[in-house]
């Protein structure tokens, strides 16, 4: 059966790699080191995909520009004492793989920084996985379209034929900004309702279900 797609473009945080309590943990304990009220679990989830400057000015929004540094800054060092305890999620390392022998070309758009993503591909070791990467701090953050449309322009895919898979609304929305489609995986940062709410052409509980669909139907 012909494909349906010809390029497959991740989130990786809540979508390969099973980061999002680490995140949310690293997101309140740095509000806490800042002395503002520490945002529930729900609040801290929801800015996952953002550019981190972005979700904590989102989290804090009535702080000052020296506030959200030192916000970000204490993030950073309660995010990297954990960094090494992150795994990528069952069936990623072996399915990636197979994704590029049947033929599709893979990305990252990540709200994550360069630095940060470039040391999650050096150590799981999947960064020759990847056609084209783009960052939170290469590109307006989700889910304005530039990041997608950057990969899109990079690759020579036209829209229809790419789809933005995510954990997140703001996944979903980017890939709909950017003319793409989108599927949503509901082992993240959003509540399964508000990604089926986002209507993405596909919805899955794990990634090895996301897998076999893609081999199968994409």
């Amino acid at each position: 059966m012909p494909k349906r797609f010809d390029l497959l473009v991740f989130d990786w945080d809540g979508t390969l790699m099973d980061s999002t309590g680490t995140i949310t943990s690293a997101i309140q304990y740095a509000f806490g080191d800042a002395g503002l009220d520490v945002p529930s679990k729900q609040e801290a989830s929801y800015v996952i995909g953002y550019g981190l400057k972005e979700a904590m000015a989102y989290l804090a929004p009535h702080a000052d520009d020296a506030t959200i540094t030192r916000i970000v800054e204490a993030y950073k060092h309660y995010y990297l004492a954990r960094d090494q305890q992150q795994v990528l999620f069952e069936g990623v390392a072996e399915a990636l793989p197979q994704f590029r022998a049947a033929g599709f070309m893979l990305a990252v758009a990540t709200g994550k920084s360069r630095a940060g993503l470039d040391r999650v591909l050096k150590a799981t070791g999947l960064g020759p996985m990847f056609e084209v990467t783009r960052t939170a701090d290469e590109a307006f953050s989700k889910p304005h379209p530039a990041m997608l449309e950057y990969i899109l322009d990079y690759t020579g895919v036209l829209p229809q034929r790419a789809v933005m898979i995510g954990d997140t609304t703001h996944d979903l929305e980017l890939g709909a900004n950017a003319g793409t489609a989108s599927i949503a995986l509901n082992c993240g940062a959003h509540a399964p309702a508000a990604l089926t709410a986002a209507q993405p052409l596909a919805q899955f509980e794990t990634f090895a279900e996301l897998a076999q669909w893609i081999l199968a139907e994409a």
